[in-house]
């Protein structure tokens, strides 16, 4: 008589896709609720992407709201903690936490188990795996997006997306245009001139609301955090005044304060560019501010405003896709720009029991959303799917 191999559904753990922050924080929360949780990282260790991030980076967010439940950062860290010091605490969250981790499997697909009580994923080497609930902590900044602007494929001269940028090494004494001004770019852009590049230029489409980091020791996020659930139209008109108090003007160097509100912006996915030196290097024309990229035609960048540049490197600061069309895309849960319908502690309804984190970029700091979040979907496995996961042991 043959058998199934399916697991009974208490004794199916839930399945965390991604060790990156918001997969280790979902872990320790449900551990902590007494679920088993297991995290599948298709890396060779814990916290990837940022591993793969430029040298100079360092979280925009404090250290005391960017740490994950249940593990303070070392007050070494510093205020502003760096890319490497992340990857640490990362590490040390993991090991700390004791969390269940196996590395080097990457799942392709997920699929409603055969008996409609589950998921099942679909795994590196043909692994299936049967879970009571799934938690997506794939990341926002999954797949590099460069624009197929006109003429992209027959360009020879360097181009290549931010996410495969390290440091300004490479291009010292180079003339360099960076395109797109989100913290990305204006950090690259600021970076090429400290490191030595012979012209920095950096192309806008849409001019970004630009904060301080930090005014007086009071941290840009601690107003962000205030402000998140007030009304949009009452942020925006309380934002003006204070950038013209905190930010210049930098309309004659071809950064106009923008014609919409700050967070209509942000609602919109457009987050504040936060000044780490972009508004000294292009006040000290070090940046030179150009209009957007439009193609590229006989080896040189046409701009928007029909110029044409011909720099030895392009760096392309145009974002990421979320890349969750192979993984759920089939499943009726994704919205018309490849994001999550719900997010956090709510679950679609037609798929129970899936569960997104780390697929928005609010105003308030990501670590810290995701933090909180974690604990939600926690409470929200334990309320709703409570008999059909397995529990730990000991």
């Amino acid at each position: 008589m043959a058998h199934s191999s399916t697991p009974p559904p208490a004794d199916r753990p839930v399945y965390v896709i991604g060790g990156g922050p918001g997969g280790l924080a979902a872990a320790y929360a449900l551990r902590a609720e007494g679920i088993r949780a297991v995290v599948l990282e298709k890396a060779d260790r814990v916290g990837a992407s940022w591993r793969g991030h430029y040298d100079r980076l360092h979280l925009h967010t404090t250290r005391r709201l960017s740490a994950l439940p249940g593990l303070p950062m070392p007050r070494r860290f510093g205020r502003w903690v760096s890319r490497d010091n992340v990857v640490r605490y990362l590490e040390k969250y993991a090991e700390h936490h004791k969390l269940e981790i196996v590395t080097g499997v990457e799942v392709s697909r997920v699929d409603r188990a055969p008996d409609g009580t589950g998921w099942l994923l679909h795994a590196t080497g043909g692994r299936e795996l049967t879970g009571g609930a799934v938690v997506v902590a794939t990341g926002f900044n999954h797949t590099p997006r460069v624009p197929d602007w006109p003429g992209r494929d027959t360009y020879t001269g360097d181009l290549v997306h931010a996410a495969h940028y390290r440091n300004a090494e490479p291009y010292a004494g180079r003339d360099v245009l960076v395109v797109g001004v989100g913290n990305t770019g204006a950090e690259i852009a600021v970076d090429l001139v400290e490191g030595g590049a012979s012209r920095v230029r950096l192309a806008v489409r849409t001019t970004p609301h630009i904060v301080r980091r930090s005014t007086a020791g009071w941290a840009a996020q601690y107003t962000a955090v205030l402000i998140r659930r007030l009304p949009v139209r009452l942020v925006d008109r309380l934002a003006r005044p204070v950038a013209r108090l905190s930010v210049p003007d930098l309309s004659a160097h071809g950064l106009p304060r923008p014609d919409t509100g700050l967070y209509s912006r942000v609602r919109e996915g457009a987050i504040p560019v936060q000044d780490v030196g972009l508004v000294d290097a292009v006040r000290a024309g070090r940046v030179e501010v150009v209009a957007a990229v439009e193609g590229f035609e006989d080896g040189k960048v046409v701009l928007a405003d029909g110029d044409r540049v011909a720099p030895d490197a392009v760096i392309a600061a145009t974002g990421y896709v979320r890349g969750l069309e192979p993984l759920v895309g089939h499943l009726g849960v994704l919205d018309a720009r490849g994001r999550p319908v719900v997010h956090g502690a709510r679950t679609p309804d037609n798929a129970p029991g899936l569960y997104f984190t780390g697929f928005t970029n609010p105003i308030s700091g990501m670590f810290r959303e995701m933090a909180i979040d974690a604990e939600k979907i926690a409470k929200s496995v334990t309320r709703r799917m409570g008999g059909k996961v397995s529990r730990v042991v000991g």
